[in-house]
C-alpha cells in the first residue's frame, strides 16, 4: 500500500486509525441483518465526516475498522462517532437489541495511529479477523 498524502486547508496530512469495539459483555449480536445494517451505518457515518473506510470488518462479537479521518478529529471523537450514530440507529430498528442489552456499546474502545506498523499490515489484520480462531476468555 502507498503512502497517500491527503490535502486540508493549511496541512497535508496522512493519518489512519485502527479502531475496535465490542458490544456490551461481549455479546454475539453483530450477525445477518444487524451486521449489514451496521455496515451500512458506519459508511453514512463516514460519508458525512468526509472520512475514509480503508477496510471494515464485522464480527458477531467486535467491530475492526481502518478510517483515515482528517487530522482535527481526535481518536476518542472518531470512535465515539461511529459507537453514538450506530446505536442510536441499531437500538431503533432491531427491538431484539434493546430487550437483550441495556447499552449497545461497551464503554471502551482500541484506537491506534497507524504508523508503528503500515498500513498494510493493519489492513491485512483486518483482513484476516475471521479466519483467526477465537482465543477462550481468561476469567479470574
Amino acid at each position: 500500500m502507498t503512502r497517500q498524502v491527503r490535502p486540508s486547508p493549511g496541512a497535508a496530512y496522512d493519518l489512519g486509525y485502527h479502531v475496535v469495539w465490542c458490544p456490551k459483555c461481549r455479546r454475539p449480536v453483530l450477525g445477518g441483518r444487524v451486521k449489514a445494517r451496521l455496515e451500512e451505518l458506519i459508511h453514512a457515518r463516514a460519508d458525512e465526516h468526509g472520512w475514509q473506510i480503508v477496510a471494515l470488518e464485522v464480527m458477531p462479537d467486535r467491530v475492526h475498522l481502518f478510517v483515515e479521518p482528517h487530522p482535527e478529529n481526535s481518536p476518542s471523537y472518531v470512535a465515539n462517532q461511529f459507537k453514538g450514530f450506530t446505536s442510536h440507529h441499531l437500538r431503533a430498528e432491531c427491538a431484539h437489541l434493546r430487550s437483550q442489552l441495556p447499552t449497545l456499546w461497551s464503554r471502551s474502545c482500541f484506537v491506534a495511529a497507524v504508523g508503528a506498523v503500515s498500513a498494510g499490515t493493519v489492513r491485512r489484520h483486518i483482513d484476516t479477523q475471521d479466519e483467526r480462531a477465537p482465543r477462550a476468555s481468561v476469567r479470574a
